[in-house]
């Protein structure tokens, strides 16, 4: 009993993990690491043993439990925080329909740990929607609360910039959700900020496979 309990919040877990990585699909192709699925479902049942209800059967109810989301970060091995230190401000509109990082000016020399043979980088600013997961005892599945809501997400990429640049950088990242939708109480917006690395050889910028990282900065 216990097992079959286990298994149908660990199928519950894995479907809300799948609706996070949809809805940040077009950004963290290449921040994430190689156990970032399993990450992401351990993470969701974490949530899930929250609820005192039944035991195969409890919600997963990230709206009472962002917290848990915030920070998490998408490559294991690299932390967001070591790569790019400069300050940034984040906010949202009161609809929760859209999404803005400000980072005042900045020497990226001083405060980015650059991977060897990078010459310029990129800040990618994301948002991404997870609806709240209930059992349906008719189907004998989670499901989202939201399914117009889930999977929602949209993305903002900074100029692709010299990492030894004449003055200082300053970067404003604006995302909009598509629609926009109107959003509920269940739904939860991820935003998301990360970095990117590239080596710029003639006109091209050539992105590299290493030092790509980005992180959950708010739940909202």
């Amino acid at each position: 009993v216990r097992t079959r309990e286990n298994n149908s919040e660990f199928g519950g877990s894995a479907n809300i993990a799948k609706s996070l990585r949809l809805s940040l699909a077009t950004s963290i192709l290449t921040m994430g690491d190689n156990r970032l699925v399993s990450r992401l479902t351990a993470l969701f049942k974490e949530i899930c043993s929250k609820s005192l209800l039944t035991r195969g059967q409890r919600p997963i109810v990230v709206s009472t439990n962002q917290s848990m989301v915030e920070n998490f970060e998408f490559n294991r091995k690299l932390s967001f925080g070591s790569v790019f230190s400069a300050p940034f401000t984040r906010s949202n509109n009161a609809p929760r329909q859209q999404g803005t990082i400000t980072i005042p000016a900045f020497q990226p020399q001083t405060f980015i740990n650059a991977p060897a043979g990078a010459t310029h980088f990129r800040l990618i600013a994301a948002l991404g929607v997870v609806s709240d997961f209930t059992y349906n005892i008719n189907t004998k599945k989670f499901e989202p609360t939201d399914p117009t809501l889930d999977k929602l997400g949209a993305v903002t990429y900074g100029a692709i910039t010299s990492l030894t640049p004449n003055a200082p950088v300053n970067f404003s990242l604006v995302v909009n959700l598509p629609g926009p939708p109107t959003m509920t109480l269940t739904a939860n917006v991820l935003q998301c900020l990360g970095i990117e690395f590239y080596q710029k050889i003639g006109n091209v910028d050539y992105l590299l496979a290493q030092g790509n990282c980005m992180k959950v900065v708010k739940v909202f």
